[in-house]
């Protein structure tokens, strides 16, 4: 992985697909967006080297895959509408629904009481929870290793509770994916020796790798050998999902598209508020990572699963609270740090994103 990235490269290049600096983009130079299409071939060699048979389960995932990275590029290309990627997803969904097997059926007691199957509705829930957690990464992608090292928690999280549910074989699988995520962050991560990224996920690789977390999810919460409470999913990705429920609710409540990018994202806060971008992966990625180990040990400890739920929700009205006022917002994130007051480049921002 790590050594395939360099040669696909100058392919990129080549082939325009290279994500140049203006707007929101604040990189230096063009950079390639093919890190999405270097961690599907790890994927599919993958489950060459893990997969005792190929069948229609594997086939769907990998289709599913394959087709969101493959529309993901043409998106970072030609800047598609928004609803050609949600339509994408969604049938991403659907393929994880009707070809892998992979669904939302069971609530478990995620409301307090214990849920056999949820009938007509796990279409539906299945969908939009593929297609919520999808867009939560893809939204968070936004500072160099960022998007990349949220999935890597997701996914060590989720091999620990694999491991510990019983269930080597998904442990396994996962543990390969993040190495995958792994090779890829040593060219996106800005590093001593590597002042920027060298490569970028693009669309194709964040929605890819929300899709290889929503897979994940269902494999191991609906799981019945090896049941793992449904409460522990969100908490796995929970800033970035924190983040996109409080930005859809708010540009909704303006009346603009739940899906318009801005500047906004937890994330452009913390940069604006001085935070450097290293420090920033630092503290979404660990914020995370503390979240969900926290939810573990309460499952873990018998914690009545609804306060879990309740936790998490209050974790999302905490934030659309404090971030209700950017200026504000970054103004207190800024004294968190330590700094003096914001400098007029946030408030700029604040000032723009009030009027959009």
């Amino acid at each position: 992985m790590t050594l395939l990235i360099p040669l696909t490269l100058p392919l990129a290049r080549r082939w325009g697909l290279l994500d140049c600096p203006g707007g929101r983009k604040q990189h230096d130079c063009p950079i390639p967006v093919t890190g999405g299409a270097v961690i599907l071939i790890a994927v599919v060699a993958g489950f060459f080297l893990f997969e005792p048979s190929w069948n229609l389960r594997v086939a769907g995932f990998l289709a599913g895959a394959a087709m969101l990275v493959a529309v993901g590029q043409l998106d970072d290309k030609y800047d598609l509408r928004w609803t050609l990627r949600i339509g994408a997803q969604a049938i991403a969904a659907l393929m994880l629904y009707w070809l892998a097997g992979v669904k939302a059926h069971n609530l478990q007691d995620i409301f307090g009481f214990m849920a056999a199957n949820i009938g007509l509705l796990s279409l539906p829930l299945t969908v939009v929870a593929v297609v919520g957690i999808i867009n939560a990464l893809n939204m968070a992608d936004g500072v160099d290793g960022l998007a990349g090292s949220l999935a890597l928690v997701s996914l060590l999280l989720f091999t620990s509770f694999a491991l510990y549910a019983g269930d080597t074989e998904l442990a396994v699988r996962l543990l390969s994916l993040a190495a995958a995520v792994v090779g890829f962050l040593v060219w996106n991560t800005r590093l001593p020796w590597q002042p920027r990224a060298r490569v970028f996920l693009g669309n194709g690789g964040s929605m890819l790798l929300g899709f290889i977390i929503a897979w994940a999810a269902l494999r191991l919460t609906q799981n019945p050998a090896h049941p793992v409470s449904p409460v522990l999913g969100p908490f796995t990705l929970a800033l970035p999902l924190i983040d996109c429920l409080v930005l859809m609710v708010r540009r909704h409540r303006r009346g603009a598209s739940p899906f318009k990018a801005d500047r906004n994202h937890m994330h452009h806060l913390l940069l604006d508020a001085g935070y450097r971008p290293f420090l920033v992966v630092a503290l979404m990625a660990g914020g995370s990572l503390a979240l969900g180990i926290a939810a573990a040990l309460a499952i873990k400890l018998g914690v009545y699963r609804p306060v879990l739920v309740g936790c998490f929700l209050i974790l999302v009205a905490g934030w659309y609270v404090f971030t209700r006022d950017r200026e504000v917002a970054v103004a207190r994130l800024r004294r968190l740090r330590g700094g003096g007051p914001a400098p007029e480049a946030a408030l700029q921002a604040a000032r723009e994103a009030r009027e959009n």
